[in-house]
């Protein structure tokens, strides 16, 4: 009897630490938003194309990935995104203001005077980002900043 009652006490304890080592595991997890379907270079990133799963640490490794599903809807894909893939916080930018190629309003201000002429812009831009755009009349190319309205404005010693 004894001896039966040694055996129920080590099989409770053995299902104990299953549960509590089975319970620590899924704290370790963590979980990440990744794409619920192939999103493509250059695709503007919905809330419909994104869901979560949970990753083990180890898997995960050193690399940064994106951790907030807000960080990523509305933003834009920068490389193809795989469906079920942790998503690297490099892989997304903010979307373009403008494309490259595109025709935009260039300002220049200095001391009160303004002046505005339309370039080709040459490379693609978010609203902040430093881009070269050709000069339709001159064929110069000048650096400007990026504004949220799609101009660019000339910076100093372009």
């Amino acid at each position: 009897m004894l001896n039966r009652v040694g055996l129920i006490v080590r099989g409770l304890a053995a299902v104990l630490l299953v549960l509590v080592s089975a319970r620590l595991a899924v704290a370790e997890e963590k979980r990440l938003p990744v794409p619920a379907v192939s999103i493509r270079a250059g695709e503007l990133i919905r809330d419909d194309m994104i869901t979560e799963r949970a990753f083990a640490p180890n898997v995960l490794g050193v690399a940064m990935f994106v951790e907030g599903r807000q960080v990523l809807v509305g933003r834009m894909a920068r490389r193809a995104l795989l469906p079920g893939q942790p998503i690297p916080s490099n892989a997304v930018e903010d979307p373009w203001t403008v494309a490259r190629g595109a025709m935009v309003k260039v300002v220049v201000e200095d001391s009160g005077l303004s002046i505005v002429t339309y370039g080709s812009a040459m490379q693609s831009g978010a609203a902040g980002a430093l881009i070269p755009v050709r000069n339709t009349d001159t064929g110069v190319i000048i650096r400007g900043v990026v504004q949220p309205d799609g101009t660019v404005k000339v910076v100093d010693g372009s």
